[in-house]
Parts: C-alpha cells; sequence; structure tokens
C-alpha cells in the first residue's frame, strides 16, 4: 500500500515521502495513529506541491545569498576604536559590531551569527572575515580598524 507519511517516523521515512508498505502495517500502525495518509490522488498531488515548493524556496535562498555575496565583494567596513599606548584596543570588536557597521555604512543587513570572527579584534588593523550565506555560499567583509 502507497502512503504519504504526515510525520517522520523511523525507519521509514521523512515527512511527505511517499512509501510503499505492507497493507497491515499501514492500517494497523500508521494510519490509525495519524503518522500517514492513503496515497490517493489529491494526496500524491499536494506531496508534489510541497516538493516544488521547498525546491522553489531552496532557489529563491541561494539567489539572495548570491547577491548578498556581490554586494560584500568590494565593501571596507570601518570601525573606530580608542587603544593605549601599546596599539591594544580598549575592549575589543566583535561580529555584533561589524554587522552593525556594517547596515549603517552600506545599508547591506547580515545576522551576526553568520559573520565568523574567530577571536574579537583587539588592535588596529585590516582583517578579513567570512560570512556564511547559505551552507556552500560564503563571502568575505573586510574590516578597517582605525582610531
Amino acid at each position: 500500500m502507497k502512503v504519504v507519511l504526515l510525520t517522520d517516523v523511523k525507519g521509514q521515512g521523512k515527512k511527505d515521502q511517499i512509501i510503499d508498505v505492507s497493507d497491515g502495517y499501514a492500517r494497523n500502525f500508521l494510519l490509525p495513529r495519524k503518522l500517514a495518509a492513503v496515497a490517493d490522488a489529491a494526496a500524491l498531488n499536494d506531496a508534489k506541491n510541497k516538493e516544488a515548493a521547498r525546491l522553489h524556496k531552496i532557489e529563491v535562498e541561494k539567489a539572495a545569498a548570491n547577491e548578498a555575496k556581490a554586494k560584500l565583494e568590494g565593501v571596507l567596513v570601518k570601525l573606530r576604536g580608542t587603544a593605549g599606548a601599546d596599539g591594544r584596543l580598549y575592549g575589543s570588536f566583535g561580529s555584533k559590531d561589524i554587522a552593525e557597521a556594517l547596515k549603517e555604512q552600506t545599508g547591506i543587513e547580515i545576522d551576526r551569527r553568520k559573520i565568523v570572527v574567530d577571536a574579537p579584534i583587539k588592535a588596529y588593523g585590516t582583517y578579513q572575515f567570512d560570512v556564511k550565506l547559505y551552507p556552500e555560499i560564503t563571502g568575505k567583509v573586510n574590516v578597517l580598524v582605525a582610531e
């Protein structure tokens, strides 16, 4: 019997997946617990539409990530701070500061959690950080720390 899974079922498949199971398993376990629905024409069409919508959403997110990567290409974010005699900053700059300065200076809004800062910036200079825009799309942001 063909069924469309309504939730993830361990050992069988993920939500909205169409699987073929024995009649007894479907009738006695999956259907009474509302874990699956019989794969009639309406259910198959609904599953197909959900899959198409999911793929379209992924395409739109990838396009937005590529667009953001192109915007970040030649951007230089300037941060200002005061330092002691040895050149070390009073305090430090992190991903939150970089994200706020990026939004303020260029209008590009990036979530601070997407900016990869290994250690906080504690000295003047030029730095380059990765920005994880999508799982396989990574941009670069240049940061200049000056007085």
